[in-house]
């Protein structure tokens, strides 16, 4: 299991008070890993009423939807011995749609911000203007369970946390995927986001695609270099959009290959 780009906020502690509440009450998180490890991390959070909802929280998810969830194959045992302190463990079998990255709980009706989501024929500049006046939690809202449209603007969020909850989102395909690895609009940690992704990186488009981003870090683009295919590797090492540095790492490559 991939760390969650949305949960290390949480956990360095960079994140306002609302949002914490929001979490709390189950209202942010998209997937159930992040969810409940965002609510075992607010049970110690310095703000009385934030760690009292969490408790609140983690207390209406319903035993059965627990146990099937710590049944998964991809549940840390920190998740289950937390919850075996508090009589919940395991069911003896997980079935395919227990596997399901839904959140366990929601916090209540979907926000107005988002009801529109499915309405056709909204512009671009209608839904920027749309999103430029929401609150910052309903712009983190939209980022991780908002349309492909609004996933597409918020990634040049230059909120980083903005940014990773768009990375968060269980919508996010991996054609989207590709297309952001592409983008020199994008920041820096969004291209690590990626790079740190296992499922992700299996894919050749995803990462052939991230070598060939300016904006990639060089150490990651050195590091994945080697899996790219003999045409790939020598359109990079003539490419002048990436660092020199690249280009040379390529060139070797090709030369070491043909010995």
């Amino acid at each position: 299991m991939s760390i969650s780009p949305l949960f290390d906020f949480f956990k360095r502690g960079e994140v306002d008070r609302d949002v914490r509440l929001l979490a709390a009450q189950g209202g942010l998180a998209p997937r159930a890993h992040e969810q409940l490890s965002i609510l075992m991390l607010l049970l110690d959070d310095g703000d009385t009423e934030i760690r009292q909802t969490a408790e609140a929280t983690l207390s209406r998810i319903p035993n059965p939807v627990l146990s099937a969830f710590l049944a998964r194959s991809d549940v840390p045992d920190a998740t289950r011995e937390f919850f075996a302190g508090r009589g919940v463990f395991p069911a003896e079998t997980a079935t395919a749609a227990e596997e399901t990255e839904e959140p366990l709980i929601e916090a209540g009706a979907t926000d107005d911000a988002l009801s529109a989501e499915e309405e056709e024929g909204e512009d671009r500049e209608s839904l920027m203007q749309r999103l430029s006046k929401m609150t910052f939690p309903d712009r983190l809202k939209a980022a991780s369970k908002g349309s492909r449209e609004m996933r597409a603007i918020l990634i040049r969020d230059p909120n980083k946390m903005i940014a990773a909850a768009v990375m968060s989102s269980p919508k996010l395909t991996d054609a989207e995927v590709e297309g952001i690895a592409k983008m020199a609009s994008v920041s820096e940690d969004v291209l690590r986001i990626i790079g740190a992704n296992r499922n992700w990186m299996k894919k050749y488009k995803i990462f052939a695609a991230l070598t060939r981003n300016p904006k990639t870090p060089v150490a990651l683009t050195l590091n994945i270099l080697s899996r790219l295919n003999a045409k790939d590797m020598s359109t990079l090492a003539v490419d002048r959009n990436v660092p020199e540095a690249v280009r040379v790492a390529a060139r070797k490559k090709i030369v070491a290959n043909r010995d």
